[in-house]
């Protein structure tokens, strides 16, 4: 193996190979990490010219644990979106391990999408009313900012069909943890 190349090791993940074969790893700890990065990169939220700025995120429960699709959930939910009020919640769909919402800045200069969840998936877990749950969200968070029209669309319509692939529902307008809070303007 050359030096410094990437190598694909059975695990799966991609690592840097220093070439020894002593077993003793010559990247430092923080290049590492950085390779098998686990948690995404958030970046800003950025006005394209004459475009709206529109956030597709996927939050997920803390170990995937099978407790946010109730209807005492989806309530709390939609109260802690409300009360974190510098962004917009269009249309959303939670599912029993992870949510899936659209969202968008309320002003230009708009708290950063970060912070926004923060927000919210705190506000839910001081209310949440089975403390057997705990910790109930995972620390990371999943977002990608909408490019065109289309795009919204598109992912709108592969996220409201994921309790029929789940097989909870025949039709996707039966399962009851869904909506729209906000339209959100392409």
């Amino acid at each position: 193996m050359v030096e410094g190349r990437m190598s694909k090791p059975r695990g799966g993940t991609s690592s840097v190979s220093s070439g020894k074969t002593d077993g003793a790893e010559a990247v430092p700890p923080t290049m590492k990490t950085e390779l098998n990065r686990k948690s995404p990169v958030h970046l800003p939220a950025r006005e394209i010219f004459n475009a709206p700025v529109i956030v597709f995120l996927t939050v997920c429960s803390k170990g995937r644990k099978p407790i946010l699709a109730d209807d005492e959930t989806h309530a709390l939910l939609l109260e802690a979106w409300r009360a974190a009020g510098a962004w917009l919640v269009g249309r959303y769909v939670i599912m029993s391990d992870h949510l899936h919402l659209f969202c968008a800045p309320t002003e230009h200069d708009s708290l950063p999408v970060t912070n926004w969840i923060t927000f919210w998936k705190s506000y839910a877990t001081r209310r949440w009313s089975k403390s057997a749950d705990a910790p109930v969200w995972q620390r990371h968070f999943w977002d990608t900012q909408l490019r065109r029209s289309e795009s919204y669309d598109q992912k709108w319509q592969y996220v409201v069909e994921n309790p029929v692939r789940a097989g909870l529902v025949p039709k996707s307008e039966d399962w009851p943890c869904q909506g729209g809070m906000n339209i959100l303007h392409w």
